[in-house]
């Protein structure tokens, strides 16, 4: 009989946009996969996979404990019905829920993928210094044991957990969730001006009111720059943009708010520049879609973003939250169509060496295989 691998997410979008190719690798490796998530229309493209959905009533925002107890209590039926081998938890409020939720069902290896700390780690005074205790406090209790991984996406992260109290020996550092670099492939330049695209969801800690600095100097310099905004809000995010401010951006002369884009490289095929000035990041997939797709980058110098852009080679890295010298960055690469070449050139490379999905599946089913088989 096939092993049970039940993914926990919050969202059926985020497991169809972020952990497609994992789940179908982990099917090829001989596991049933099952997905459980609040469902909003994503269950016909979930089951037609051949993946078992359960739909759950939760969200994302305010992890505490009051908020908690009914979806422990509903995953701990869950599994107690499924008897998965493995529990995938997918982001942070998952772990700390499919954590508590699997506490004392030995037969169970439990994987947790923390995709960046987030808020926590960007957010200051008071509260950002209360989500970092509150994380101090429980991580170690939920994610330490000898049947339990965890899974982080770049360094930094690596460090911060290690610090945190977490057992190194049960750390996994695999860089990101992968990208289909059969599906996208290097597009030519578009004609016509400069086109500067950001996808992604519309937060500000995703560095979008810098970024609408950036491109309100480079009006100001008389440089006919387009700028691409490809997402929507997120309403569960205390840092998600409203959508009068989007609209109103969408307003100022060259700049276009194209909402949800099913299609991301319809969107590289519009821009020639991809821009990410987040405070923070686990590792973006925007950018490795852009990377797939043979387009430079700009991104700011945190966590996550400078794992995919090395700076000088497939990209340029600048100073967070500073919007002049994004700006600078912007306005440099516009007028170099021979150094966007090359740095797109060698991020399509990077994408197809390092970033995936063939590459970061076969990591993720290995730790699967190690707790099964465990």
């Amino acid at each position: 009989m096939a092993p049970k691998l039940l993914y926990l997410v919050t969202e059926d979008w985020y497991f169809l946009s972020h952990r497609l190719p994992m789940a179908r690798a982990a099917k090829a490796a001989g596991f049933e996969v099952h997905v459980a998530a609040r469902v909003a229309d994503g269950r016909a493209r979930i089951e037609a996979e051949g993946f078992c959905l359960h739909a759950l009533d939760w969200g994302r925002r305010d992890v505490n404990l009051l908020h908690l107890v009914q979806p422990v209590r509903d995953v701990r039926a869950l599994l107690a019905r499924l008897q998965p081998r493995v529990l995938h938890n997918i982001a942070l409020k998952p772990a700390a829920i499919g954590s508590l939720a699997a506490l004392g069902q030995v037969d169970i290896g439990v994987v947790s993928s923390i995709n960046g700390l987030g808020s926590a780690y960007v957010a200051t005074g008071f509260s950002g210094a209360l989500k970092r205790n509150a994380l101090r406090a429980a991580l170690p209790l939920l994610l330490n044991g000898s049947r339990k991984r965890t899974i982080v996406q770049n360094p930094e992260d690596l460090a911060t957990l290690c610090a945190l109290g977490l057992a190194e020996a049960r750390l996994r550092l695999v860089p990101g969730s992968g990208v289909d670099t059969d599906r996208l492939r290097p597009l030519p330049e578009p004609a016509g001006p400069i086109t500067v695209a950001f996808v992604g969801r519309m937060l500000a800690d995703k560095g979008l009111r810098n970024l609408m600095a950036a491109h309100r100097l480079l009006r100001a310099r008389g440089a006919d720059v387009r700028l691409l905004l490809a997402g929507t809000p997120d309403p569960e995010n205390a840092t998600s943009i409203e959508p009068d401010e989007l609209a109103g951006w969408s307003r100022e002369p060259r700049v276009t708010w194209l909402g949800h884009v099913p299609d991301v490289a319809s969107v590289w095929a519009r821009a020639h520049i991809a821009v990410l000035p987040s405070r923070r990041e686990g590792l973006p997939l925007s950018l490795l879609e852009a990377a797939a797709c043979g387009r430079p980058m700009i991104a700011t110098d945190v966590p996550g973003c400078r794992e995919v852009v090395r700076d000088g080679e497939t990209g340029v890295l600048v100073p967070l939250d500073d919007a002049p010298r994004l700006a600078d960055a912007i306005a440099a690469m516009a007028a170099d169509p021979v150094g966007r070449a090359r740095m797109g050139a060698a991020a399509r490379l990077r994408a197809e060496r390092e970033f995936s999905a063939a590459t970061i599946a076969s990591q993720i089913t290995a730790i699967y295989r190690e707790l099964a088989d465990g």
